[in-house]
């Protein structure tokens, strides 16, 4: 059932929000200090991409506090603001409602990326 979830993600919001994903960690990637940042936007833009049969787990500590902020800054709001209004969007019909839930799930991982893991669901 997931690959039939994914297959349909990708088409109608997932695309468009793992190549927002790969965009802004291209853009984190322009500076030396950024590239941890970019790093962890190609990681999550594989989550963006196919997001059924994954979860995600936070944590991480202070350190990964600190770079949630700078993070939130320069980059998270807009990325988070995408995947909520694409899951608003999706949410108006019945059948699009676990679609527009993967999108408010990527919307909170937009606004706290550093210690988030991707697990398959168990």
């Amino acid at each position: 059932m997931s690959v039939i979830g994914n297959i349909l993600w990708f088409v109608f919001a997932g695309l468009w929000q793992g190549l927002s994903w790969i965009l802004v960690g291209c853009l984190w990637c322009i500076t030396i200090v950024g590239i941890p940042g970019g790093l962890q936007c190609f990681k999550m833009a594989g989550l963006a991409f196919l997001p059924f049969g994954k979860e995600v787990e936070y944590g991480g500590g202070v350190p990964s506090a600190l770079a949630n902020i700078v993070w939130l800054i320069f980059g998270g709001i807009f990325l988070a603001l995408e995947a909520l209004v694409n899951g608003v969007i999706l949410c108006i019909t019945i059948v699009g409602i676990p679609f527009g839930l993967q999108c408010f799930k990527q919307a909170k991982l937009a606004l706290m990326p550093f210690g988030a893991e991707v697990l398959p669901k168990s």
